[in-house]
């Protein structure tokens, strides 16, 4: 399937966007969506307010298109050099958009709070995970097992939100 351009400026802007494309694209391939049929979209990142909410909506573009995720690190790290207390400051956004052949049926948001350390620590998990330190359970969301990410992530919250609204939309 063709890519949906995440461009819009907000993180709900885009889950929707992403949703409604490719609920679009099924309807035009198998010619609708069926009855029941939901399509879900999420737009995830991370914020830091010091930098003006930057990475943002552009966290997987922060160092550029084809950047890894070290490079994006590497440029967040380096833009808060010298930076302490508040303004290490982060958090994660996750939105999910769910749709319908009747349109947007839920938009739902959740965020981790934490800081962004001197340098990354842990193995696990990907992109910012490394830099973000969980201040509730006092581990970078690299450190985290499985379970406790699944619990605390901005995602895993987000997802929880949007089961609970489940029985209400079929």
């Amino acid at each position: 399937m063709p890519e949906f351009e995440e461009n819009a400026p907000t993180f709900a802007e885009n889950a929707l966007g992403k949703a409604l494309y490719y609920s679009q694209l099924w309807a035009q391939q198998s010619g609708d969506l069926e009855e029941n049929a939901f399509v879900l979209a999420d737009d995830s990142g991370l914020v830091v307010p010091a930098l003006g909410g930057a990475p943002g909506v552009k966290s997987a573009r922060y160092a550029g298109p084809n950047a890894t995720s070290a490079q994006r690190n590497e440029k967040l790290l380096n833009e808060l050099r010298g930076k302490t207390g508040n303004d290490r400051a982060a958090h994660f956004v996750c939105v999910i958009a769910l749709v319908s052949r009747r349109g947007a049926e839920a938009v739902v948001s959740a965020r981790a709070d934490g800081s962004i350390l001197e340098s990354p620590a842990g193995s696990g998990g990907f992109g910012y995970d490394p830099v973000f330190y969980f201040t509730e359970l006092k581990k970078s969301f690299a450190e985290l097992t499985r379970e406790e990410k699944n619990q605390h992530s901005h995602r895993g919250k987000a997802f929880r939100r949007l089961l609970a609204l489940l029985p209400q939309l079929t």
